[in-house]
């Protein structure tokens, strides 16, 4: 049976498998995850429902593989000698529109990751753990250029006010956090949180 479902998934192309990703995060988007079907899934890509359930077996699957597929580009090599400079980096290597999406894409899964683990981990691997890991390196390497004390406390909490002030924006003024508004807040809040 595992054989059967292994052949049948290797028939669609990686272009073919990367578009079907791109319409479930658009849709994600659009109507978030409780309203999210397969039929839909299937109408945006011009596919049949069973030709998903054959290939993903249920809408949880296909959303994680979905998130899974679509990586964040990695912050860790950022260095421009820094803290500041990093941070600035950071935000200037993505624009107002994806950071429209990947906002947009947290609204749409805010609810249902609590409820399903599979897609708490895919947002996990797919936003969280590659800023953290990214962040730390950041932060690691102006420890060691002697720009911050490697025993400040607000080190640890670094990411919790990056994530925080992505989605309270959209709460709080009705409007999605832009790079504008992302290097006021670094400048305004996280470095002085530092000690920079």
């Amino acid at each position: 049976m595992a054989k059967c479902a292994v052949s049948r998934r290797s028939r669609i192309t990686p272009e073919r498998e990367a578009e079907l990703y791109e319409a479930v995060l658009d849709l994600l988007r659009d109507v978030g995850y409780d309203a999210l079907t397969m039929d839909a899934v299937a109408t945006r890509t011009r596919s049949s429902k069973a030709t998903l359930y054959r290939q993903w077996g249920s809408k949880p699957q296909l959303v994680a593989r979905a998130l899974r597929h679509h990586k964040p580009v990695s912050i860790a090599d950022i260095d421009t000698g820094t803290l500041r400079g990093d941070f600035h980096e950071m935000v200037a290597r993505t624009d107002d529109q994806q950071i429209e999406k990947d906002s947009a894409l947290l609204r749409g899964l805010a609810h249902a990751v609590h409820e399903n683990p599979d897609l708490h981990q895919a947002l996990r691997d797919l936003l969280i753990e590659p800023e953290i890991t990214g962040l730390d390196a950041l932060l690691q390497r102006a420890v060691a250029r002697g720009e911050l004390a490697a025993d400040n406390p607000a080190l640890k909490y670094v990411p919790h006010m990056l994530v925080g002030a992505f989605i309270a924006r959209q709460l709080i003024e009705a409007r999605p956090a832009d790079r504008a508004f992302l290097s006021d807040f670094l400048d305004s809040v996280v470095l002085p949180a530092l000690g920079v």
